[in-house]
């Protein structure tokens, strides 16, 4: 019987590590060893084995008598040394926190990570009638008018290459067209920005406007997600701040990139 290389034993070690923490992340709640192992059809003792390691290092921690676990108090340090030392990531909380305080709507600060699109921050609005979404929300992309900037610049085999066809179906049963789409995405990188109504829900419209790079491609957006029954007019101021505060969270706007 041939021993596997050590550096593949490691690999494989982290690989399965990192899986764990991505499936904590995914459930969004305390899960047990044995949940664990079930989601990633993997021998319990080696999911066992990890997580202990990740406890005595608080990394993860035991939540409650039923033996779950979930994110431990070294991963709220870890993320307030990234928040920290992350220049864009601390500005756009600045900048979505003055908006919703000015405003009064709902806004975020939004990425893809992997194939998804997923709300980095959040704050709600204090209209009494409030839209509220969760940091970590992970969604299909073709769900979101962030979705739309984020894309902007890729080929239609691209994007079918990364997005799942599942993706394209609304949660109402609905289907987005894939060529509509990529026609959306073009339009929407042409234009600066993007407005979707009626997506997720009947009652919201999401507006985003991208958050550029040294190279002009959107990175990340700033969304302001409302009630449908805002006037046009109405739409188009927030969409004039929301557009001149991606601007200013913008890489290509600071004065370093510029030099």
């Amino acid at each position: 019987m041939t021993t596997p290389p050590k550096t593949k034993l490691r690999e494989s070690g982290l690989d399965r590590a990192i899986d764990i923490l991505e499936c904590l992340h995914l459930a969004g709640e305390p899960l047990s060893i044995a949940d664990i192992a079930q989601r990633l059809d993997a021998p319990r003792s080696t999911i066992y084995n990890i997580v202990n390691r990740f406890i005595r290092s608080d990394i993860l921690e035991d939540y409650g008598p039923r033996g779950r676990i979930f994110f431990g108090r070294a991963v709220h340090f870890y993320a307030a040394d990234y928040i920290r030392r992350n220049d864009l990531m601390r500005r756009a909380r600045e900048e979505v926190d003055r908006l919703a305080r000015e405003v009064g709507e709902t806004f975020e600060f939004c990425t893809l990570q992997g194939n998804k699109y997923t709300i980095a921050y959040v704050r709600t609005g204090a209209r009494m009638f409030r839209i509220s979404s969760e940091v970590g929300v992970r969604l299909p992309i073709p769900w979101t008018a962030s979705g739309r900037l984020l894309l902007a610049g890729m080929t239609r085999e691209e994007i079918i290459d990364l997005i799942p066809p599942e993706d394209f179906v609304l949660p109402d049963g609905r289907s987005i067209g894939v060529d509509d789409f990529c026609r959306e995405v073009i339009a929407a990188g042409s234009v600066g920005y993007a407005i979707t109504s009626g997506l997720i829900d009947g009652l919201t419209q999401c507006l985003a406007a991208p958050i550029r790079d040294t190279a002009g491609k959107a990175m990340a957006t700033l969304c302001a997600v409302v009630t449908i029954d805002r006037t046009p007019e109405e739409v188009q101021a927030l969409l004039s701040r929301l557009r001149a505060s991606a601007d200013r969270l913008s890489l290509a706007a600071l004065p370093s990139a510029a030099e």
